[in-house]
């Protein structure tokens, strides 16, 4: 069994609980109350890189990275250092998080919210535009093509943005053909959890110009971020150096609207 794997199996037992707890109508008739959706498309398609800053407190390759005992309060220091969105981790076993973060953060800040989880079923996509968030990421990894499209055309309906995320070219392929908007390219491969930084190179020429790259995993300072716009990424994904970083505000403004290219970078 991957590590993939193993997580989705215990995402699966938590979602059985939570929906013993409390049925998907009743999730539903939330809807009602959570704030209409925020479009971050704009954002992401504008000059300069664009980052969407996570709370993240643990994971399976590193282990706790941050207790973040008040995870509105470290959003609040993102949206004010400019984070085009945030990402709320809350799978629960292997990342410590919950739908919990995601209501606290949405109460916080204005900013467009992504519900970064291993989403597998419906149930998951309406938690997350009930506790009001505005993207949702589906991995392709963890999907079979029915399934894939099936949550995406649903997130949709819902008025989600979707960001799928690949980690090779059959899976890059499957996103492009799905009609995938926002495309993630993690260069973290979650069957084995290996890092391999040219992963986003090697990839984002697959990608039609209409889409909007996002790089993900292995993202550590300026230099790194000026490399993946240098070779096609609109944005980043940044969990653990923002975490662990003293200034969280003044990092992800520090990673804001880079175009040119530094040192290591290629054109």
């Amino acid at each position: 069994m991957s590590v993939l794997d193993d997580i989705v199996d215990g995402v699966r037992i938590d979602l059985a609980r939570r929906e013993a707890e409390r049925p998907l109508v009743d999730v539903r008739a939330a809807l009602a109350d959570a704030p209409p959706p925020r479009d971050p498309m704009a954002h992401f398609r504008a000059p300069g890189s664009s980052v969407i800053a996570e709370v993240k407190r643990r994971s399976p390759s590193k282990g706790d990275l941050a207790e973040i005992p008040d995870p509105a309060a470290l959003a609040m220091e993102y949206a004010a250092g400019g984070a085009a969105a945030i990402s709320v981790l809350t799978e629960e076993r292997r990342f410590g998080g919950s739908l919990a973060d995601l209501y606290a953060v949405r109460a916080a800040v204005d900013v467009p919210l992504l519900r970064k989880d291993f989403i597998v079923e419906t149930y998951q996509l309406v938690e997350a535009r009930a506790a009001g968030a505005d993207l949702a990421l589906l991995i392709v990894a963890a999907l079979d093509d029915d399934r894939l499209r099936r949550l995406h055309d649903e997130a949709r309906e819902l008025g989600l943005t979707v960001l799928v995320e690949v980690h090779d070219e059959p899976e890059t392929e499957r996103a492009v053909d799905l009609g995938a908007e926002l495309i993630g390219v993690n260069a973290r491969n979650l069957k084995t959890l290996a890092v391999d930084n040219d992963t986003f190179g090697r990839l984002a020429p697959l990608l039609p110009d209409d889409r909007v790259a996002v790089a993900e995993s292995g993202i550590t300072d300026q230099d790194d971020v000026a490399r993946f716009v240098g070779e096609g990424a609109r944005a980043v994904l940044v969990g653990e150096a923002l975490v662990k970083d003293g200034a969280p505000r003044a990092a992800v403004a520090g990673m804001t609207g880079l175009t040119g290219l530094t040192t290591g970078a290629q054109a």
